[in-house]
């Protein structure tokens, strides 16, 4: 990690929690040249899986188009968008 202050790539975690929503990873860091602390926040970043339609064309999974097939094929059914909401994340997770 660069330190914003001095530039120097020196750097050590002085100390390490969840952030507050719980998918975030908040670290305080102190500079090995200056000494100056800085605060960052890292995010896991994941690769979603490809989808292979049925005319054999190869796609990465879009939460979009989940999302607009949820909304179709439960558009008359008493389903709050909380409810969807929560199952396109239980759905992402689980891939």
């Amino acid at each position: 990690m660069q330190c914003p202050f001095c530039g120097n790539k020196g750097t050590r975690v002085v100390d390490s929690r969840f952030a507050s929503d719980g998918d975030q990873i908040r670290r305080r860091r102190e500079c090995l040249g200056c000494k100056e602390r800085f605060t960052t926040y890292e995010t896991a970043n994941f690769n979603m899986p490809s989808v292979k339609k049925t005319t054999g064309i190869v796609q990465t999974f879009s939460e979009h188009k989940l999302r607009d097939g949820m909304l179709r094929a439960l558009k008359k059914r008493p389903v709050s968008a909380e409810q969807m909401e929560s199952a396109i994340i239980r759905i992402k997770k689980k891939l």
